[in-house]
């Protein structure tokens, strides 16, 4: 079995697409999330905050022709490949279509406007508005497709279209198909962008936040105050490479990746379990061969619902006890569902190796029902330049865990 290490990794939020930017945020305590005036006309949805990317404008990123297939979602993820690919030294090596270079990630879904072209038609008769690549851009493997084509990739094409999982078994499969010898580098991460939609989704539910007068502290994971979430907009690609092939290149691995796991709860749609999130936290930390005590930290899915936060704080404690510092970073941006895991391996990675991690934004009074972690309140914290482990959970009972290591 091979190792597999992350040699480039880019992303893009609504606090900024830089470490230099967005870290200084995420230490204040920043949120990328405002109130929305758009969704005035929409009188049956509760929600009015959101946390969109009001930076980027995906409409001319790339040249018309390269671009006619790619939908939003699909242009930040391909926007992020073209940026990691850079960071790694990568963009012209030969390996990029030699067969041995593959792609794992997905989204939610696709992008929502063509939705609106099809039903026009299904009311009216009439397709105006349609084209050729309304479809493709819809589609919920439009990310990982695009990203195929647009540079050239001939490998493994693997969509991890699982919702809030869809970067997390990405990143897990691309490590699996890379330490089994399957490909040499894999682009992996996951993308989603900003639609009212997904806000409905949750707000039917009864899962939003409702301080739509108080946008900065809305979203409070695990604190006692805590009343849901808010959707958010992100992207994020890592590079990962076997070891060996990195080196070779003269490449300098950024971290490695030593644990993942992944399982279904078996159950129930859209409630969390505690006992499988228990299992698959546990799995990738014995496959790390570390203890808890290895790790510097621990990321947290932490969506700010009332339940999730219960369960899972819960599991995570069963795993790690009360002695690893956590945190999670939804406070800061929201939940941006199918990008979430690969932004916070982004910023786990980049708070790992500077030995600093933020304080989980919003957290004031810690839920007597939520289990006794070492919660990051307050404060930034330092911490070791060990390890970490990030965990996330989806509907349909999909959780995972990843486990990386500071590359020496």
């Amino acid at each position: 079995m091979r190792r597999v290490v992350v040699t480039g990794m880019s992303a893009l939020t609504a606090l900024g697409e830089d470490w230099n930017e967005v870290g200084p945020a995420l230490h204040e305590g920043k949120a990328g999330i405002r109130y929305m005036p758009e969704w005035e006309y929409l009188h049956d949805l509760n929600a009015r905050l959101g946390g969109p990317i009001d930076s980027f404008s995906h409409e001319k990123v790339f040249p018309r022709q390269k671009a006619r297939s790619m939908g939003r979602v699909a242009t930040m993820m391909t926007y992020n490949a073209e940026k990691a690919l850079e960071q790694a030294g990568l963009t012209d090596d030969p390996v990029l279509k030699s067969g041995r270079t593959g792609v794992a990630a997905g989204s939610s879904f696709g992008s929502t406007p063509p939705i609106h072209s099809f039903v026009k038609f299904m009311e009216t008769g009439k397709s105006s508005g349609l084209n050729a690549t309304s479809y493709v851009r819809m589609m919920s493997h439009t990310g990982p497709a695009n990203l195929a084509v647009f540079f050239g990739l001939q490998g493994r094409v693997i969509t991890t279209s699982s919702a809030c999982t869809s970067a997390s078994q990405g990143i897990g499969y691309a490590y699996e198909t890379i330490k089994s010898g399957a490909q040499d580098v894999m682009l992996a991460g996951g993308s989603d962008e900003f639609c009212v939609s997904m806000t409905m989704v949750f707000d039917r539910l009864y899962a939003t936040s409702q301080h739509a007068d108080d946008p900065q502290s809305a979203v409070r994971p695990f604190d006692a105050t805590r009343d849901g979430l808010v959707i958010g907009e992100a992207s994020g690609i890592l590079i990962l490479e076997d070891l060996e092939h990195a080196l070779a290149r003269g490449a300098t691995p950024l971290a490695e990746i030593v644990g993942f796991a992944t399982n279904c709860d078996g159950a129930h749609i859209s409630q969390p379990n505690r006992k499988t999130q228990e299992f698959v936290m546990r799995e990738a930390l014995n496959q790390s061969g570390m203890a808890a005590s290895d790790l510097s930290f621990v990321s947290g899915h932490g969506t700010g619902t009332v339940t999730g936060d219960i369960e899972e704080s819960h599991a995570t404690f069963a795993v790690y006890g009360d002695k690893v510092p956590f945190h999670t970073l939804k406070g800061n941006f929201g939940h941006t569902l199918g990008a979430c895991a690969a932004v916070e391996a982004w910023l786990g990675i980049e708070m790992m190796k500077a030995g600093r991690i933020s304080p989980i934004a919003n957290l004031k009074s810690v839920d007597p029902k939520c289990a006794e972690l070492d919660y990051v309140a307050g404060e930034s914290r330092a911490v070791s330049s060990n390890a970490f482990a990030s965990s996330n959970f989806a509907f349909g009972g999909i959780n995972t865990s990843l486990v990386f290591s500071n590359y020496a």
